[in-house]
């Protein structure tokens, strides 16, 4: 069972913001794939569990961005 989420994320401005946001991401365990709308900031999540909003936070945080 996966779950997809989709986050606000704010202060991306081009490809290397997206690929920053996707690398970190993408270690969160259980994640398989992230897909981000630059123009809208809408980062959405599938995980294989049940994603942690903390964990994501903290990943999108750590590339030097907000949520929403």
């Amino acid at each position: 069972m996966s779950e997809t989420r989709t986050y606000a994320v704010t202060g991306m401005t081009c490809g290397h913001c997206v690929a920053s946001v996707t690398e970190e991401v993408q270690e969160i365990p259980g994640v398989e794939k992230v897909d981000i709308v630059l123009d809208t900031g809408a980062v959405t999540v599938t995980s294989s569990q049940t994603l942690d909003d903390a964990a994501v936070k903290a990943a999108v945080e750590e590339a030097g961005y907000q949520l929403a």
